[in-house]
């Protein structure tokens, strides 16, 4: 039973496989500027910087894990929301398993397609196992010692 998690404002929920069709970045690219689609999958190989000049014209992009120990895709995700400033859905398409869901959030990604062998439900626990998050990622830009620091100057400030 697998599917597809989604993040809403409400939290991540499971969602039905949605038929979205990705093209290869290296079709797309060759593809007529009129042909192209408006959602384009990235391989590990793939840079993402050459998607900058086009982003406006995708609504979608799947970045794809073709093994669980192949890490790229983080990367490639982390690049896409912090340095080209992507803010469409950011699909992790492949060897998506539970184990690295909390990390893939922390990334950037915001859709999840989960594999087969993969029971959904039980992969929404996924992102409330990590209770205090230290480092600065793409979903929590501030370190732990840094929202401490704002939290104490907001405190002492208002009982000055």
């Amino acid at each position: 039973m697998s599917g597809l998690i989604r993040f809403t404002p409400q939290g991540p929920v499971l969602a039905e496989k949605d038929g979205r069709v990705f093209t290869r970045f290296a079709d797309w690219l060759a593809a007529p500027v009129e042909a192209r689609g408006g959602a384009v999958v990235l391989a590990p190989t793939d840079d993402p910087a050459a998607l900058d000049e086009h982003l406006s014209s995708l609504s979608a992009i799947a970045i794809e894990f073709p093994k669980p120990t192949d890490g790229r895709g983080f990367s490639i995700a982390t690049l896409l929301r912090t340095r080209l400033g992507w803010t469409g859905e950011l699909r992790a398409v492949g060897a998506v398993a539970y184990d690295q869901l909390a990390f893939m959030a922390r990334c950037g990604f915001d859709v999840f397609d989960l594999r087969e062998e993969e029971d959904g439900t039980a992969c929404l626990r996924a992102f409330s196992e990590i209770g205090v998050l230290y480092q600065g990622a793409v979903d929590q830009k501030l370190p732990l010692f840094r929202r401490r620091a704002q939290a104490l100057a907001a405190i002492a400030e208002r009982d000055a």
